[in-house]
């Protein structure tokens, strides 16, 4: 095309003509481009005083290893029609990434259906992702529990379980304040606070109801956090109870912890998992993003290392060593005893691989299987999990 191309931030008339322009991508409208004008980046392609490129960004920390580390998250990106092909998407992830690491991103997170195009840039999926269903009626029938109160709500200390949680796993969003409206608005959820009478909350759920043209509907389960298996049950007991309105209960895309308290307590194994894409990390500054991540204490080691540099055209050696809960990776002229791509590196930071044989499986080459199974111990303390949608 004749017509220069420019990458600036977004103004309000910029921010209006990407709205347009993303309906018009998209098929439909979407909404996050108006509930996240206040909080999110947005940054845009110009070609002719028309907008043709953008995507928003949210600097946000997410939970690695227990400690909150900035991540660049990248989300509602779309080009337009009669400028694909041209590898514009390519330039624009760059575009949409450069203000978000200058304030401080070391890592990002996407959600992607174009997974090819995302790992061609660097990024991978830690764990597959699943939605589920399963009967109401099931659920009633295979959980029971007698000595949970249920209250209607959200309250701080609901807000402050769910972080605590969050920690827990390798992912979660460290929500900021907004979060939660931003979430309310968009998709109408509703929130159930779980306890023991007279201790502390000690599960979250928040769910949004799907009307059927018919009769009834089906309950769509946004957030499932419980402190304990009881907690986890009686969250599943209170869904089952609405079975006289709700045929199924849906859990949304990565919602369901990565623990067998649902598949385990059913009676019958009538469930459905559909298959989703999956949210992808890649990381960003390797030294900074392992040295803010958090670390067992009780782990000391070192391992030489290789990785893929961020241009992909060579390897850069290094050494990470690990020590009373701090990790730091330095340059050195040791050969590495494991190989990583830039791929590799993201699953292995957020503990996906969980063996050396998953390891070996996707790529990962070792000199020394005891180098390998050592590196990929400093990780698999905590799981993968991102029940976060942006």
């Amino acid at each position: 095309m004749s017509e220069q191309l420019t990458f600036r931030p977004a103004d309000s008339v910029l921010w209006q003509q990407y709205d347009q322009l993303a309906t018009r991508a998209y098929g439909h409208f979407v909404h996050d481009i108006t509930h996240l004008r206040d909080h999110a980046d947005l940054q845009v392609a110009v070609r002719g005083g028309r907008v043709v490129a953008g995507g928003l960004g949210l600097l946000v920390d997410q939970f690695f290893g227990g400690a909150p580390v900035p991540s660049a998250c990248l989300g509602d990106g779309c080009v337009a029609p009669e400028e694909r092909g041209d590898h514009l998407a390519t330039a624009m992830t760059a575009e949409r990434l450069r203000p978000l690491i200058e304030r401080g991103a070391v890592i990002s997170a996407i959600t992607t259906s174009s997974t090819g195009y995302a790992r061609r840039l660097g990024w991978e999926a830690p764990v597959p992702v699943l939605a589920w269903a399963v009967a109401t009626d099931d659920l009633r029938q295979s959980f029971t529990s007698d000595d949970f109160e249920v209250e209607h709500g959200l309250t701080d200390d609901a807000q402050d379980l769910q972080r605590d949680l969050a920690r827990q796993w390798n992912g979660p969003v460290h929500r900021p304040n907004w979060w939660t409206k931003w979430k309310e608005a968009k998709s109408g959820l509703t929130a159930y606070r779980f306890n023991r009478p007279g201790h502390p909350t000690a599960g979250l759920l928040t769910l949004a109801a799907k009307r059927h043209e018919r009769h009834g509907m089906s309950l769509v389960v946004h957030d499932f956090w419980a402190a304990s298996q009881p907690t986890a049950a009686a969250m599943l007991t209170f869904l089952g109870r609405h079975n006289t309105r709700a045929r199924t209960i849906e859990f949304r895309r990565g919602t369901l912890p990565p623990y067998p308290t649902l598949l385990h307590g059913l009676r019958h194994h009538r469930t459905t998992a559909e298959s989703w894409h999956p949210w992808m990390l890649r990381i960003l500054d390797a030294p900074e993003a392992i040295r803010l991540r958090g670390w067992p204490t009780s782990l000391t080691t070192t391992v030489p290392l290789e990785i893929e540099s961020a241009t992909g055209d060579s390897w850069d050696r290094w050494v990470l060593h690990i020590q009373d809960g701090a990790a730091e990776l330095a340059p050195t002229s040791t050969e590495g005893k494991v190989t990583l791509t830039r791929r590799h590196l993201a699953v292995w930071y957020a503990g996906g691989y969980r063996t050396t044989t998953s390891a070996r499986m996707a790529g990962v080459h070792s000199v020394a299987e005891e180098a390998l199974s050592v590196l990929i111990r400093t990780t698999t303390d905590l799981e993968p999990w991102l029940p976060d949608h942006f």
